[in-house]
């Protein structure tokens, strides 16, 4: 028998020595199942060698030459293609039946590589982001929208600053949302009502100051933007878009490039904000003490989209003293004629 099923005997004709300085002699090659045979031609054996120890000195070229170890002076040459081929085939099978642990180490190796570069690729950007804009303190949270707000201006026209409006609408802001009040900026000019930056800055278009009656109006678009900075941290925003170099640039330098912040600043001037729920927003209309109605009806004069911000009204049959005086939300209408 043989190590191969198809083959009940198989053999060849080869040249071996016994040592490198024997001279070379035809001999009788035998496979046998476990071993292959090497006899003188009048089949005298003259050595066995034990098949997971054969080496294949030059793989890929005829005739092939073997030897039976990594260290042994014998050498056998066949010529013989069907021989070499079962041979080959033997070997094959042999070696890919040894352990590697060699193999085992590398498969864990490019695992393990693989598993980080993953959570590199998807956790720390994420992760980095956050910390820096955790980490960041309020003076540079209030330098970036500051800066964001100047990067602003070829875009909408410097903001308005007309003293007595100025001063008004402070006081509508205080009116509106107590101690740590943000700064509210009106802009001559904006696709968008309204828009939050770092540093507890709201930016709004003047139409939402100027158009409106009561500012009871105006306070539902600035609750509004409201919810929608505590749904998003503004910097968390800023460093989203501009990316993880810009966000470790920040963490290490305390600087950004000043082309995010034109790019951010378009964006925020130009994207339509987030809807925000009729349930979150009555619930801050409550904390405020304001209503709600007079917003709704700003938002669809007919109520029939707003019904939900009507109906749920938390001043509803409640009195209440005006958000600021008629004198100061005059003033605040004309923020923007000085």
């Amino acid at each position: 028998m043989t190590a191969l099923s198809e083959y009940q005997r198989l053999e060849s004709t080869g040249l071996w020595r016994e040592t490198p300085d024997s001279q070379r002699r035809e001999v009788l090659v035998s496979l046998g199942d476990a071993t292959l045979t090497i006899s003188a031609m009048s089949e005298t054996a003259l050595s066995h060698w034990s098949l997971p120890a054969v080496n294949r000195l030059n793989t890929g070229n005829n005739p092939a030459l073997y030897a039976p170890d990594a260290e042994a002076d014998e050498e056998l040459e066949i010529a013989d293609t069907d021989m070499i081929a079962a041979l080959d085939r033997v070997l094959g099978v042999i070696e890919r039946r040894r352990p590697h642990p060699g193999r085992l180490r590398l498969w864990i190796g490019t695992a393990l590589a693989l598993a980080v570069a993953l959570l590199a690729g998807f956790w720390l950007p994420g992760a980095l982001t956050r910390q820096t804009a955790a980490m960041l303190p309020e003076a540079s949270r209030s330098e970036i929208g500051s800066r964001l707000l100047a990067t602003m201006i070829p875009l909408t026209g410097r903001p308005c600053t007309d003293p007595a409006g100025v001063a008004a609408v402070r006081d509508v802001s205080r009116a509106v949302f107590g101690s740590g009040a943000p700064q509210i900026v009106v802009l001559p000019s904006t696709a968008q009502g309204t828009a939050h930056l770092p540093g507890n800055i709201i930016v709004a278009h003047r139409s939402i100051v100027e158009d409106h009656e009561t500012p009871e109006i105006t306070a539902g678009f600035l609750l509004a933007e409201d919810v929608r900075r505590d749904r998003q941290d503004p910097v968390l925003r800023l460093l989203d878009e501009a990316g993880l170099m810009a966000t470790f640039r920040l963490l290490t330098t305390g600087d950004i490039e000043e082309h995010h912040l034109r790019d951010h600043a378009a964006r925020l001037l130009t994207t339509p904000p987030d809807a925000v729920g009729e349930e979150v927003l009555l619930a801050r209309f409550a904390r405020a003490g304001i209503s709600s109605e007079p917003y709704a009806y700003a938002l669809d004069i007919s109520g029939e989209s707003v019904l939900d911000l009507i109906e749920g009204d938390p001043m509803r049959g409640r009195l209440r003293a005006p958000l600021v005086s008629d004198q100061t939300w005059i003033a605040a209408q004309q923020i923007c004629d000085g």
